[in-house]
């Protein structure tokens, strides 16, 4: 009893840093997904330039393990820009080198996600949008685009919590978010309470990836309402 009391006093101090690691996650899951919606078109593209460079590029992320391109990311960056651009960055907030690591590293499984999932969509019928005289922005996004988002949605919730789980590595470089506030916890406890403070932690994070996999399961079972509805 005593060490849930404990661990409710925990998640108490824990949860005012929470927005730190909402903002980081949201931010390289929205940005990654405009990128991988990039690197999957390269991928269709007619141009081996594009196709070539944009498989590199996707091979070279999906083996970099994430708290390496964090590092890569916070020590790079600044000498890049001061080197090529003559623009000092190092005053940057630490958050920002976080999310575009963890963009980097977000937009190379959705890439993958997309290009797969629009692969799985029959071609037949693009041409049959076509035929019926629609242009094709119209077949793609009225057609495609939602019977691919449908196959991609369950991948693209696995990527998020993934990359949730990974955005625990922003304290390394400094960025106090719930995993730098649970730390900073257990030393003024002079290692005290650590059992109890990190079971307050992984809770919040059991939390937050069961509340993306049911978001998931209720916009899947919208749309083949939707889709019923349409059909009748």
């Amino acid at each position: 009893m005593e060490n849930i009391k404990l661990i409710i006093n925990f998640l108490g101090q824990l949860l005012p840093a929470i927005n730190i690691t909402l903002i980081v996650s949201v931010s390289s899951i929205v940005l990654g997904s405009l990128l991988g919606l990039a690197l999957a078109a390269a991928k269709q593209s007619q141009s081996i330039i594009l196709r070539v460079l944009s498989s590199i590029y996707v091979s070279v992320i999906r083996a970099t393990p994430s708290i390496i391109m964090i590092f890569v990311v916070y020590y790079g960056m600044p000498l890049l820009f001061s080197g090529w651009l003559h623009i000092n960055i190092e005053g940057w907030n630490r958050m920002y080198f976080v999310i575009i690591a963890l963009t980097l590293l977000f937009s190379a499984p959705v890439s993958e996600i997309m290009r797969s999932a629009y692969e799985s969509v029959s071609k037949g019928q693009m041409e049959a949008g076509l035929m019926v005289g629609m242009t094709p922005f119209q077949t793609f996004y009225r057609i495609l685009l939602p019977q691919a988002f449908v196959v991609a949605l369950p991948n693209f919730a696995n990527s998020a919590i993934n990359l949730l789980k990974e955005g625990a590595l922003t304290f390394t470089i400094g960025v106090v978010d719930m995993v730098a506030k649970a730390q900073m916890i257990v030393a003024n406890n002079s290692g005290g309470y650590a059992w109890q403070t990190y079971c307050a932690l992984a809770l919040i994070y059991w939390v937050i990836s069961l509340a993306i996999d049911k978001g998931v399961t209720l916009v899947e079972k919208s749309y083949q309402a939707k889709r019923k509805t349409i059909a009748a």
